[in-house]
């Protein structure tokens, strides 16, 4: 392994990670949220770095920057599954849903948009940024769900995931928003060909 190869390392490392978060919080152990909340964490870590190492060392790639959404979209799915199937609560499958259903339109638009050489336009905001850590903070808190440190992790996680949302539905709006001007181009252009 060479420090280069270690941001793609990490990326994998993650989609690895997605098993072993759910074997742990489903295993008949003691502490087994505990460990599955250890592992999300772990993930959500390299979900910060490897992207900085890559940058770093100077070793993006084509497949490094797809692979890499990708694996975020994959374990951040799952844990919002295992929370909306664990706690029953609507106001949680509410706002699973919507950050499911955000995270795959804006996967689909950054790619449509990279096709029309407008990546930019939707690269992520500094306010995208603090929506995914918000997001991991809480399904990390959510997936524990207990006490540590006299703090009350679960209870934590609800009102985390619902700002979670609320940022998740205003950056949805202003990537689209700032998309729609190469969007309404492309349409104009297309129309003009067929004509």
């Amino acid at each position: 392994m060479t420090l280069q190869s270690l941001p793609m390392i990490m990326t994998w490392s993650r989609v690895a990670l997605i098993p072993v978060f759910l074997v742990c919080y489903y295993a008949p152990i003691e502490d087994a949220r505990f460990w599955a909340g250890l592992a999300f964490m772990i993930a959500a870590i390299t979900d910060w770095f490897d992207g900085y190492l890559a940058r770093k060392l100077n070793v993006s790639s084509k497949l490094g920057a797809f692979l890499d959404p990708v694996a975020d979209k994959l374990i951040v799915a799952a844990a919002l599954i295992v929370v909306s199937v664990e706690y029953q609560n609507i106001w949680v499958t509410l706002s699973a849903i919507v950050i499911m259903m955000r995270e795959i339109s804006i996967s689909a638009l950054r790619e449509w948009m990279a096709e029309n050489n407008a990546r930019d336009v939707v690269a992520v905001s500094s306010l995208g940024k603090i929506k995914t850590a918000s997001q991991l903070a809480a399904l990390t808190w959510l997936l524990y769900g207990g006490e540590l440190w006299g703090v009350d992790w679960g209870t934590l996680g609800f009102p985390m995931l619902y700002f979670s949302a609320v940022l998740t539905v205003i950056t949805w709006y202003q990537y689209g928003r700032a998309a729609l001007p190469v969007m309404l181009e492309t349409v104009s252009d297309e129309t003009k060909k067929s004509s």
